[in-house]
């Protein structure tokens, strides 16, 4: 057994907050465990909630569908959330209940080890990108202890807002460039120019 598949294990098991009394299932995440991105969304829905699977009602369709459009597999990413349960109703995940996760979230981080973050919505933006608003830093990217991190709207802001789907769109175009940079700079064993990144 891999140790993420164990940590995963373990995640099920997971009492440290009032969701763990309402859920159905855990759902701690799944993809590849050597990927080079990590997508991060926010919270499970009632689908994910039933399956145990990230990502796998409407918003994980669409989500399918950018992945895609990149020329990325889904079976070749890695993809969580900031909380592991379901919260009541689909409301926002409380402080306290992002802060029950968070050392499972860093320990999934720690063994995937992806060269690229993607957080997908305001709840796992804010982990990266405190006090940011996401209208205004949408789609850039910053590198910080070698990985880069890339905000994005969450894909079912995208189904809830049409005038974010083109947005949205557009964002996830830009990853296949950032990660061939990534690459590009491994091969050379050399540091990316700052100028060949919109940072902070």
């Amino acid at each position: 057994m891999s140790a993420l598949t164990e940590l995963c294990q373990r995640i099920s098991g997971c009492s440290a907050c009032g969701l763990a009394r309402q859920r159905k299932r855990v759902v701690p995440g799944e993809g590849a465990e050597n990927a080079k991105i990590v997508f991060i969304g926010e919270a499970p829905g009632q689908q994910e909630d039933i399956q145990g699977r990230p990502f796998v009602g409407p918003a994980g369709q669409f989500l399918d569908e950018l992945l895609v459009s990149a020329g990325l597999r889904r079976s070749e990413v890695y993809i969580c959330n900031v909380i592991k349960c379901r919260p009541p109703q689909n409301r926002d995940p409380l402080p306290s209940e992002i802060q029950a996760c968070e050392s499972w979230l860093n320990l999934q981080l720690e063994l995937v080890k992806p060269r690229m973050v993607v957080t997908l919505g305001r709840y796992s933006m804010a982990k990266y990108f405190p006090q940011q608003s996401i209208s205004k830093i949408h789609g850039r990217v910053k590198r910080q202890d070698g990985i880069l991190y890339f905000p994005m709207y969450h894909p079912a802001a995208a189904l809830h807002q049409q005038s974010l789907r083109q947005v949205v769109e557009q964002d996830m175009l830009k990853i296949p460039r950032l990660l061939a940079e990534i690459d590009g700079v491994e091969e050379e064993q050399q540091e990316i120019k700052p100028q060949q990144l919109t940072l902070f």
